[in-house]
């Protein structure tokens, strides 16, 4: 059907996975296979596994898009480029793979996926995860317990099972040349669960007496020690020399036999040494002919003296290239050292460089440890495990950071490396969402630092606020006001560029304190130098999130949208997916405020699509409960809440709980329990988070004069009058006026909802205009104004109607109805039939971009592209593209307000 497929074979070693792969190839008549077995002495060498996969392919480079192409040479070291990005490694594999498919369906099988290096099968996973609209299949196979990265975890599995009892029986007595007792047999098939390989090898393993059932087997019947032991005596039998020769294999990598033979040659081992190998069945027959089966291959290593593994590592070390292959060579050498080495240690360093070069952080990171191990001063130990545990954080690896600097703590001996440890700590702890726990230790990092490095102390800080804010009231072991006072002390960041966080920090920090007006004026002075900088620079992700959460509280939806766009459109074309995820996020919110609910999906959808592809698992719910009570979909975003609510409460994240309780406010508007709605708002006006705090007050005003509180409905108005002025936007000041209009006699009333609406229309806040009509055309119709009440109406009940507010269109429906005029219950608009994808795909499209540049945009290959566009023709019954955006917004409310690039 043309449509991309994986597999995921799972199974103890010998259940018969490499069997099934076998199978598989045998079957695949008309198709390009591709076969790949990983090898545990490829681990350290990044992208080792992947440059063998894609080696045959390498002369389609030049039809890659450039920077896709740039990656790809730099993982290889095929060309001098800086360290590559490995989600445009990714996005470029998955690119070239699919041009194979081009012209022939493609069947790539992938065994022994646990000894792959890790960035090469970070690779196969991300393009595993981004097939679809694509002739290629992939099958890999893992074995049981050995694969912890867990990234194939979520793909479609297959547990590779043993033998029915018969069939094992069979398999055994064919294994057997002897009298094989019917008693033993079904022990044997019962003590190796019917693994194939266990089969065949104990009927050759075991004596003839115990075959017989002349002489017990052994109780329990140890299924992989007599495997292991089995391989080990097969290979004992062999002469010296061969058995040296098959330890050089079992050492090296598989695709470089010419250096297991250069180092044979160093140990002065004769060609004939094969051939015992080959006629034991140990070795493949033919060039180039590899071990029978992995586990033989590992056994050999397993087996070898400590002695035997120097000399053989040693003789490598001698055989490869300096020029061609530092990093083997490093290995090697380091792999041949007893106790310490300086020299050798240096070797690995340089070598980590080579390896970040080409972009693979986990070889660096497995380099600089050895390289502590063989050094021998304990401070420059310490500092190259520090290294290793920086560079794991950056390859997202979390669960090897803590134990690398648990090893370099206690011999640090100056305090910078002190403070970047506890800096790695606290990202540590925010990657794994313990938020509360951050703030105090950045804090720490800051004063172990001193006043060595201003700008460091700087961006330290920037991570404090970031947290604290996140946090809220969670904040543990210190405050807010201890991280505004560490803000206020710290030295300021000399050559201040423009696109420093410095004022975003400060502006956050000050919103504690009470001091609203400088914490505003010094927010509105961030935001305007980072629209005016040249570039954004990610210094401290997530950025996008302290942005949005910046320009909410000043209300500038102009700066929100521009820089939180701007950062998208960096993270996108660097590849940073993470980053990205949440910039689209952000995002969301705009065309939620734009009553563009469908776009607002279909960016959330984009930005879990990225989760997935790197491997994340994400909780929609946790970003979708404003967009579920927008849309009226009360069972989804009550659940999301209490998704949000769960996980703010577990992690520490304050402001995650006060988004909860605005979303619950919006729906319990929309449903009209305003009782619910003045107790929810409640809460977040007396939290007063940043933000939300800003947010909440004109849903507060509202609620409050709805069940008749006055009182809270001018406490709220008061806190919103002493603010919105102080940032002068028409957001501020549009809402502004609406909540005036709220509580004002019927002589004022008017002109603030004339205000709010004129305000509103001003920027793209759709929804928000509409809800002052809503109220406007409600307040006009109490009074009998029917014909002025239906042009308010109408126009509010066609906006939300269109975009998908449900409830709020149906409040303006029944308002019309009681004016007199039937308005018919619409369903949502025909884009709102497409899946956010195909949502997705058409507003790339109506912005004019190529099929090839939404395919790079969007992670996926021209066909994915090419599938989705039929089906929005299809669904939006258009034949071309130029008839995408009428389709989309058939009621013109985009204009002036284009649909979002």
């Amino acid at each position: 059907e043309g449509l991309g497929g994986v597999l995921v074979l799972v199974g103890e070693a010998g259940i018969g996975k490499t069997r099934l792969l076998d199978h598989a190839a045998a079957l695949a008549a008309g198709v390009e296979l591709t076969r790949l077995v990983g090898v545990e002495a490829e681990r350290p060498l990044g992208y080792g596994a992947l440059h063998r996969l894609l080696r045959p392919h390498l002369h389609r480079l030049d039809r890659l898009p450039a920077r896709q192409r740039d990656a790809l040479n730099a993982a290889f070291g095929l060309a001098d480029a800086a360290a590559p990005d490995r989600h445009m490694v990714g996005l470029a594999a998955l690119t070239l793979l699919s041009d194979v498919t081009s012209e022939l369906p493609m069947l790539c099988l992938v065994d022994d996926v646990h000894w792959l290096d890790r960035e090469s099968a970070e690779t196969l996973a991300f393009v595993a995860r981004r097939l679809h609209a694509d002739s290629l299949g992939l099958i890999f196979a893992a074995r049981d317990g050995l694969d912890g990265r867990g990234l194939f975890d979520a793909m479609p599995q297959l547990r590779v099972e043993g033998l029915p009892a018969a069939d094992a029986r069979e398999l055994l007595s064919l294994a057997v040349p002897g009298h094989l007792d019917t008693a033993v047999a079904d022990r044997i098939v019962a003590g190796t669960g019917g693994n194939p390989l266990a089969l065949i090898e104990l009927g050759a393993h075991l004596g003839a007496e115990q075959l017989a059932g002349v002489t017990p087997l052994p109780e329990p019947l140890p299924v992989s020690r007599l495997l292991e032991e089995h391989f080990r005596q097969s290979v004992a039998a062999l002469p010296p020399d061969t058995r040296t020769l098959l330890q050089l294999m079992a050492a090296a990598p598989t695709d470089d036999m010419a250096v297991v033979w250069h180092a044979a040659g160093v140990l002065g081992l004769p060609a004939r040494a094969a051939v015992a190998a080959v006629d034991a069945g140990i070795l493949n027959h033919g060039a180039g002919g590899g071990f029978r089966h992995p586990l033989i291959r590992a056994s050999v290593y397993a087996a070898a003296s400590a002695d035997d593994r120097r000399r053989i590592h040693a003789a490598l070390a001698a055989a490869s290239d300096p020029a061609r292959v530092p990093d083997r060579r490093a290995w090697h050498r380091a792999e041949a050292v007893l106790g310490t080495d300086d020299a050798a240690a240096a070797d690995l360093d340089a070598a980590s460089d080579w390896a970040r070069a080409r972009g693979g952080y986990s070889a660096q990171a497995l380099f600089l440890s050895k390289a502590a191990e063989l050094t021998t001063d304990p401070a420059r130990r310490a500092e190259r495990y520090l290294a290793a545990a920086q560079v794991r954080l950056a390859s997202g690896d979390h669960t090897a950071v803590l134990p690398l600097l648990d090893l370099a703590v206690p011999a640090l001996d100056r305090p910078a490396a002190r403070a970047r440890a506890l800096r790695i700590r606290a990202t540590v702890e925010l990657f794994n969402v313990r938020i509360a726990r951050v703030p105090a230790m950045v804090l720490d990092a800051v004063a172990e630092l001193g006043d060595a490095d201003p700008r460091t102390t700087r961006e330290l800080l920037y991570e404090a606020v970031h947290a604290a804010v996140i946090a809220g009231g969670s904040v543990y072991r210190t405050t807010s006001a201890a991280v505004a006072a560490a803000v206020t002390a710290a030295p300021p960041e000399p050559d201040d560029p423009p696109w420093s966080p410095g004022g975003l920090i400060e502006g956050l920090a000050l919103r504690p304190t009470g001091s609203y007006r400088n914490s505003v004026t010094t927010l509105r002075t961030a935001l305007a130098r980072l629209r005016s900088a040249a570039e954004l620079r990610n210094l401290a992700s997530p950025f996008s999130v302290v942005v949005s959460i910046a320009a909410i509280e000043v209300w500038d939806i102009g700066a929100y949208t521009e820089i939180v766009g701007r950062l998208a459109a960096e993270d996108r074309a660097h590849g940073a997916l993470y980053a990205l995820s949440l910039s689209l996020s952000d995002l969301a919110y705009t065309e939620i405020w734009n009553g563009r609910l469908a776009t607002a999906e279909a960016l959330y959808a984009e930005a879990d699509d990225y989760g997935t592809a790197i491997g994340l698992t994400t909780h929609g719910d946790l970003r979708r409960g404003l967009l579920y009570a927008w849309m009226g979909r009360e069972e989804e975003a009550r659940a999301a809440v209490a998704t949000m609510t769960a996980v703010a409460g577990t992690h520490g994240m304050g402001l995650l709980h006060q988004l909860a309780l605005h979303a619950l406010c919006i729906l319990e508007l929309g449903l009209g329990r305003y009782d619910e709605a003045l107790r929810h708002a409640l809460a977040v006006y007396q939290e007063d988070a940043p933000a939300q705090g800003n947010q909440v007050l004109p849903l507060l005003v509202e609620a409050a004069v709805r069940t008749g509180d006055r009182h809270t409905a001018a406490l709220a108005l008061e806190r919103l009058e002493a603010r919105a002025p102080l940032a002068g936007t028409p957001w501020a000041l549009g809402l502004l006026a609406r909540c005036r209009a709220l509580v004002a006699e019927d002589a004022e009333a008017e002109k603030w909802y004339a205000e709010s609406i004129d305000l509103l229309g001003r920027v793209p806040l759709a929804a928000e205009q509409a809800r002052s009509r809503l109220l406007f055309g409600e307040w006009l119709r109490r009074r009998k104004r029917r014909a002025e009440a239906r042009t308010h109406l109408r126009a509010a009940h066609e906006l939300f109607a269109a975009g998908g507010a449900a409830l709020f269109a149906e409040r303006a429906r029944t308002e019309l109805l009681a004016t007199g005029e039937t308005a018919r219950r619409r369903a949502p608009g025909t884009g709102l039939e497409l899946t956010p994808q195909e949502r997705q795909v058409a507003l790339l499209a109506v912005s004019g971009l190529t099929n090839a540049e939404i395919a790079s945009r969007l992670y996926i290959t021209t066909s994915t592209v090419e599938f989705h566009l039929t089906k929005v023709f299809r669904k939006l019954g258009i034949t071309s593209r130029r008839k995408i955006a009428a389709a989309l917004d058939p009621t013109g409310l985009a204009d002036g307000h284009p649909l979002p690039r």
